[in-house]
């Protein structure tokens, strides 16, 4: 492997004492927020958001107004989009099954998929609306079975309130309550509760560094989806592939955050020269080359691996979040990837498409965590939940082996409970 573009390395002191900072930070506002109800959440949207809303909760009437608000394109493709979610949601929902056996006689086993009851969806504002991360959130907690729905997002100052695609996100989706609010507080409010805004039993939706602090923090009051966070993408391609589609694409996650990265695993040098040029002219019409241009300068890499098969392990090292394979023969490399969230297969499968309207979730694990996490889809907001039916010849079986083994730990109570079935 040669490195033919490295990113700088940021200062590991400076990062843990404003990572330390965050978390005084969050822990405040969680506290404050479970101290104080709603009047904190208030306090903290004025304060972050620079809008107090009148109430935390958006009553239907609003949702209803937004539409009037948003261009007639915008809520067809939104419904586009959510179709396909739901529709993948669903095929997803109808591969989990529940189970029942008899494994020997008298001694039946199984699993059943209960829906957890409620959950918060967080949907966070940036730059730009983001009602796509409503509806990646929202529709799997739907067709799962999730019996309320909250979700959340916070104020945009100019608008006065949510962004009015947001709430046509949220309302396409089928969130059963919106509220107005974000950042820590949000998740404080869905951890702990406030006078306006019930608990849920699960929080799910990516966020800043503040809001995946605050999830961190409540983790164990709520479930939670993961700690996402900011967007990453590897790219393994050949000589068959136009450098400046790779470059393109590496530009596509570039653009999103100043933390976002792109490690691009090329099999050529003479590639690698011509990507780093197509990058080079991409920035040059793109309308986000400020952001994108400083984020591939910090955070971009091209690597020249020695085969495909080197990609393929340095990618697995990797687990990224997103990624791509563009090669001669992309299914047969794909076949041998095992770490990442999404896996996007062939020049056709762009990053982007999985972000709005291809169908499998965009919301996926980070940092390295796709080695053993997955990304949200139906079974985030389900519950595998064993049981065991024994009858008396069942009982009988398993006495002798039970009452041993407890007595061995000395566990007399549990062995006294096993002899009297035997």
């Amino acid at each position: 492997m040669k490195i033919f573009k490295e990113a700088p390395r940021k200062k590991g002191t400076a990062m843990e004492e404003e990572k330390a900072s965050m978390e005084r930070t969050v822990r405040e506002i969680l506290e404050n927020v479970r101290n104080g109800g709603d009047k904190a959440v208030l306090d903290y949207a004025e304060k972050f958001d620079g809008y107090r809303p009148s109430s935390l909760r958006i009553d239907p009437d609003t949702v209803k107004k937004a539409y009037s608000s948003v261009k007639p394109e915008t809520v067809e493709n939104l419904r586009f989009a959510a179709d396909r979610i739901r529709n993948f949601a669903q095929c997803q929902r109808d591969v989990f099954k529940e189970l029942r056996c008899e494994i020997t006689p008298g001694i039946t086993l199984g699993h059943r998929l209960i829906p957890i009851k409620s959950c918060g969806c967080y949907v966070p504002a940036g730059r730009y609306p983001l009602p796509s991360s409503a509806l990646m959130s929202i529709i799997p907690a739907r067709i799962a079975g999730v019996g309320r729905i909250a979700a959340a997002s916070p104020a945009n100052k100019e608008i006065g309130g949510i962004h009015p695609s947001v709430l046509v996100g949220m309302d396409i989706a089928g969130a059963d309550e919106i509220y107005c609010m974000g950042g820590a507080q949000a998740i404080a409010a869905f951890a702990y509760g406030t006078p306006s805004v019930p608990p849920v039993d699960i929080v799910a939706g990516p966020g800043n560094r503040y809001v995946t602090e605050a999830k961190r923090q409540v983790a164990g009051t709520v479930g939670i989806d993961m700690l996402a966070g900011p967007s990453e993408v590897v790219i393994i391609a050949d000589e068959s592939t136009d450098p400046v589609w790779i470059a393109a694409d590496a530009l596509s996650r570039c653009e999103h955050d100043p933390n976002s990265w792109a490690v691009l695993l090329l099999t050529g040098e003479n590639l690698a020269e011509k990507v780093a040029e197509a990058v080079d002219e991409e920035l040059k019409r793109l309308e986000t080359a400020g952001l994108a241009g400083q984020t591939w300068a910090e955070n971009g890499r091209i690597l020249v691996v020695d085969s495909i098969d080197e990609a393929v392990t340095l990618s697995d090292e990797i687990a990224p979040e997103h990624l791509q394979v563009m090669t001669e023969d992309s299914a047969a490399v794909a076949a041998k990837l095992r770490n990442f969230g999404s896996l996007f297969i062939g020049r056709y499968a762009p990053v982007p498409f999985g972000d709005y309207v291809s169908g499998p979730n965009h919301i996926l694990p980070t940092s390295g965590c796709a080695r053993f996490s997955s990304g949200v889809n139906v079974n985030t907001f389900l519950k595998i939940s064993s049981f065991q039916e024994i009858t008396a010849e069942g009982g009988k079986f398993l006495s002798p082996h039970c009452a041993h083994l407890a007595e061995m730990e000395g566990l007399h109570g549990h062995r006294r409970s096993a002899e009297l079935r035997g």
